[in-house]
């Protein structure tokens, strides 16, 4: 069967009608043409530096998306490359920076345990020991904060470490959230998440106290206890 998919790379490049612009005069251009003369020009006349890894990664994607075919606009591809950096890596939009897309070639370097700021460790303690506390140990997806902690944290690390700088986090995030669960379950046995925190349950509890417990394990962070007859310290 053969179907037409011609409007969802229209969506998709900034184009709303072919036929439409096409007869009205618009800048519509056939990806066949991209490499013209006048083609090139055009780009170049609307600010796009057409040597640049940004434009050269947009268009890769284009042609792959469109095999070869269909149509783009000027305003399409220098709306896109604002999606990608100096280096044509994709910037995550939730986050404002790249480095944090997952790839083969990178899927072993996130699974990482690194040194990163003090302070977000620090932020991430206090937000978790807060937010367990307003939400008697629910993990609730809906109000949490802890996305702003990671948003603070990812500028200040080199692109290349930011997948391993956010698995670091995510395992100080882990054993803090568990550390509190043991404090209220050696008051409270049958305690569990939802049901009434006993006051000054935490109280005691320091950033310090947790993380010198811990060892690097892989690419994971655990209690030294967990680790039989090791004697790794943990240098991050």
């Amino acid at each position: 069967m053969n179907m037409d998919y011609s409007y969802l790379f229209e969506q998709m490049f900034g184009v709303t009608n072919v036929a439409k612009n096409a007869a009205s005069g618009g800048n519509m251009v056939k990806m066949s043409d991209l490499s013209s003369s006048s083609v090139q020009a055009q780009l170049r006349a609307a600010g796009i530096d057409t040597n640049s890894k940004q434009y050269q990664t947009v268009v890769k994607s284009m042609m792959t998306a469109g095999r070869g075919g269909g149509y783009f606009t000027i305003q399409g591809i220098k709306n896109r490359m604002q999606y990608y950096d100096a280096d044509g890596d994709h910037i995550n939009q939730a986050f404002g920076v790249s480095g944090l897309t997952v790839t083969d070639k990178n899927i072993a370097s996130k699974n990482r345990i690194i040194s990163i700021p003090e302070s977000s460790r620090d932020e991430m303690f206090e937000l978790t020991k807060k937010e367990f506390l307003q939400e008697n140990g629910v993990a609730n997806g809906e109000t949490t904060k802890r996305s702003d902690v990671y948003r603070k944290m990812y500028p200040q690390i080199s692109k290349n470490d930011r997948l391993a700088a956010g698995n670091t986090l995510s395992q100080y995030e882990r054993a803090y959230r568990q550390a509190f669960v043991d404090a209220v379950k050696a008051i409270d046995p049958k305690w569990e998440p939802g049901k009434e925190i006993p006051s000054g349950a935490l109280n005691g509890i320091t950033r310090g106290s947790i993380e010198s417990s811990l060892v690097k394990s892989g690419g994971k962070l655990v209690k030294r206890s967990s680790v039989s007859g090791s004697s790794l310290d943990l240098q991050i």
